[in-house]
């Protein structure tokens, strides 16, 4: 069994408070057709996104980085087509919104569970920033036993040199196997 993981594919991290800009808009087509395809093939297909709350000066992020993907704002839906694939197939059994609060979409959520519910062993990403948020869920996904797939042309970051590296790190680090769709 397999699923997707679309991390942090909003309108805050393409166009908005946090933007990879150019990076981010070119995948659009490939991060929204996966998800599709996952979505009708019946496989479990997770959109794991970053919530943050207005003045919230305790979480880590921040002092790193400027307010973004704050709760209830338009920066925090998903970003182009994508939300309408969402939108038109949020009530179905495979698909699953799941707000995360750091990097890694396992950490302090129930993800691992419920891919343990469904006996999946494969997961494909896709999403933002792939040098930090698709990053630090590939190398949880690794310390959990995961087989990690990454589809280079779905994943984008404001930082070249960072995407570049991370790309290598997933293969060369995580023996994940690069994909272009």
């Amino acid at each position: 069994m397999k699923a997707l993981i679309n991390i942090d594919y909003t309108f805050d991290f393409i166009e908005g408070n946090l933007p990879c800009g150019k990076p981010g808009i070119e995948i659009e087509h490939s991060v929204t057709s996966i998800s599709r395809n996952f979505i009708e093939a019946g496989d479990y297909t997770v959109f794991a996104i970053d919530l943050h709350h207005k003045d919230d000066s305790f979480h880590p992020e921040s002092s790193l980085f400027p307010p973004h993907n704050i709760e209830g704002t338009p920066g925090r839906e998903l970003y182009g087509s994508l939300q309408e694939v969402y939108k038109e197939n949020q009530s179905l059994n495979n698909v699953y919104w799941m707000d995360k609060t750091r990097y890694s979409a396992f950490a302090g959520t129930n993800l691992h569970i419920k891919l343990q519910e469904r006996n999946i062993k494969d997961l494909y990403l896709v999403g933002v920033c792939t040098d930090i948020c698709v990053l630090h869920t590939a190398v949880d996904a690794y310390n959990l036993g995961y087989k990690i797939y990454v589809y280079e042309n779905a994943v984008a970051s404001f930082n070249e040199i960072g995407h570049k590296w991370a790309l290598t790190h997933f293969e060369n680090v995580l023996g994940a196997k690069i994909l272009t769709w």
